[in-house]
This record gives structure tokens, sequence and C-alpha cells, in this order.
């Protein structure tokens, strides 16, 4: 029992330093978050980075969405992975958002940061949204992303826009 125990803390402790800690979302915030900040719709394709136990894929997915969640805690993935195994649009993965590609259908991305993160996930959010060259919505709980367009706040959420950077100086 005692190893078991030690390799729970190990896979927590480990975590924080490559992003935000585990903080369990509440179901009721997050569906106002995504009925009044920002309407999930069908349309949607949701990307949470570092899903955790994959409560805002659930609701984004309830709302009729597609969800992928990337986590780097393999307990939470299992958690995650088994709690939502009836809802056939959430895609939760092993990933590390800092070594991933976004899909090209992502329309919403969802992130709880912690402020030590939020220059590098800006910086890498903005590479990706170059790379498909279509801006996203980023719904950021408890983060203040100054790098991107704020258009809404609804309690601790912001709701910002992230548009693609063009420079026509770029060297090829």
């Amino acid at each position: 029992m005692f190893w078991v125990l030690s390799i729970v803390v190990l896979i927590f402790g480990f975590v924080v330093f490559r992003g935000s800690p585990y903080v369990p979302s509440f179901k009721k915030h997050i569906y106002k978050a995504f009925t009044k900040l920002y309407k999930i719709t069908d349309k949607d394709t949701l990307i949470d980075i570092g899903s955790g136990d994959g409560v805002v894929l659930r609701e984004a997915a309830k709302l009729g969405a597609k969800a992928i969640g990337y986590e780097i805690n393999p307990i939470l993935v299992l958690i995650s992975s088994l709690v939502s195994i009836k809802y056939k649009k959430i895609n939760v993965k092993l990933a590390d958002f800092w070594s991933v590609k976004i899909p090209g259908d992502t329309t919403v991305i969802y992130v709880f940061s912690v402020t030590r993160d939020i220059k590098n996930i800006t910086k890498r959010l903005q590479s990706e949204i170059n790379r498909l060259n279509k801006s996203v919505k980023l719904i950021s709980y408890a983060g203040d992303f100054k790098g991107f367009k704020f258009i809404k706040q609804l309690d601790a959420y912001r709701l910002y826009e992230i548009h693609p950077l063009q420079s026509d100086k770029a060297q090829v």
C-alpha cells in the first residue's frame, strides 16, 4: 500500500512541475460559462488543456460539442476516460500540451492556468493558432492572458479571441 501511495504522490507532484495542479471544477460554474460566456454548440470542437477528471469535457459534450482533453497525469486520464465512457464525442488523451498539435477543427480552447505559466501558454497557443491560420476562442479560468483580445468576463472566467498573426516580413 505504501508503494501505491508513493507512486500516486509522485505522479501528482510531477504534474505540478509541468503545468497547473489538479483542481476539481464545478459543473454548475462550467455550465454557466458554456451557456452565458460562450455558447457551446454542436458546431464546436473544444480542447481542454489539462483536462483533469474530465468534467469540462462532459459539460461541453452535453451541449453537443466534440471535446478533446489533454492530460499528463495517467491516473486522471483513466478516471476521466471511465467516467466519460458514455459520451461518444469525448476523447481523452494522455498527452503533454507542450508537444501536441491542436486539431484543425478546434473552435474553442479551455484552460485553467497558474500565473507562472500564462506567458508560455500564450506563446504556445499563438504558435498553434498561426499554424491553423484561423481564429479560435479561449475560455480561461483564473488566468489573465494579456496578449490576447479580451472579449467578455463572467465571474472568474474570461473569454478571449486568438487571431493568427501574419507577417509580410516573415522569412521563408
